[in-house]
């Protein structure tokens, strides 16, 4: 027996168009799994794939979560849901998040919407006895001088992975969580795409480098694996140090 063979299970990525998500995605489609992702844009043809989008083998659909409504009217055509990913996630630099619109914007894509498609699919997650995966950041353990919204909703991302755990564990619902550190994406091109900036980044890292989609990966197919059976409202750090 394979712990980690997926086959014949039904994936749905929120926010699996590119960068972590998408490297989610993949990792569970080449395991046999049946995966479907969203992005904001109208077609896969929209994204690029320079900016980490791969579309290959997975189905999409457009779903803008920083809309209420949206995700209240959101359909995806699966029969049955095995294996929630929630990976949508915004960020607003040049002290954005410091105006109020900035930061109920990224509040709102970041924490609200996490609930809001937690508690959509709860019913199909109760039926399968299934998984949900809630993608967090390091920075719910550290100050972001920059992003005030960012921070306290990937704080919040945390406390509702534990607290999820805790209510959902009656009804089969296995929930944890995965905390990324620095991950090259198109989210972190400020960083990635400043050499002086990215210097200092990999110094303070102990591995001496950056984090990959592929490594989250790796962590989210532990998570959803029956290796972890025991495991329950955790959130797993996978930062290769950063916050030692």
């Amino acid at each position: 027996m394979n712990d980690l063979d997926f086959s014949g299970q039904q994936v749905l990525v929120v926010g699996g168009s590119s960068g972590i998500g998408n490297g989610i995605a993949q990792a569970f489609r080449t395991r046999g799994a049946k995966v479907c992702v969203t992005g904001t844009r109208p077609a896969p043809s929209d994204y690029a794939p320079e900016d980490g989008s791969n579309f290959d083998g997975l189905s999409y659909m457009q779903l803008d979560v920083g809309k209420a409504q949206a995700v209240d009217a959101f359909a995806p055509p699966i029969e049955r849901l095995d294996i929630l990913v929630l990976a949508q996630g915004a960020v607003i630099y040049r002290r954005g998040e410091f105006e109020m619109d900035g930061f109920r914007h990224v509040m709102e894509v970041n924490l609200m919407s996490l609930m809001a498609c937690a508690s959509k699919f709860h019913p199909q997650l109760k039926a399968s006895s299934g998984k949900l995966i809630i993608v967090s950041s390091t920075a719910a353990f550290h100050a972001t001088k920059g992003n005030p919204a960012y921070n306290a909703s990937k704080t919040g991302a945390y406390g509702l992975t534990r607290t999820l755990a805790q209510a959902w564990a009656e009804d089969g619902i296995r929930v944890n969580g995965i905390a990324p550190g620095l991950v090259d994406t198109k989210m972190t091109k400020v960083t990635t795409d400043n050499p002086k900036r990215l210097a200092g980044a990999i110094e303070g890292i102990p591995m001496k480098r950056l984090g990959t989609p592929e490594d989250m990966a790796g962590a989210a197919l532990f998570l959803a694996s029956p290796l972890s059976a025991y495991v329950l409202g955790q959130t797993l750090v996978v930062d290769g140090g950063l916050i030692l």
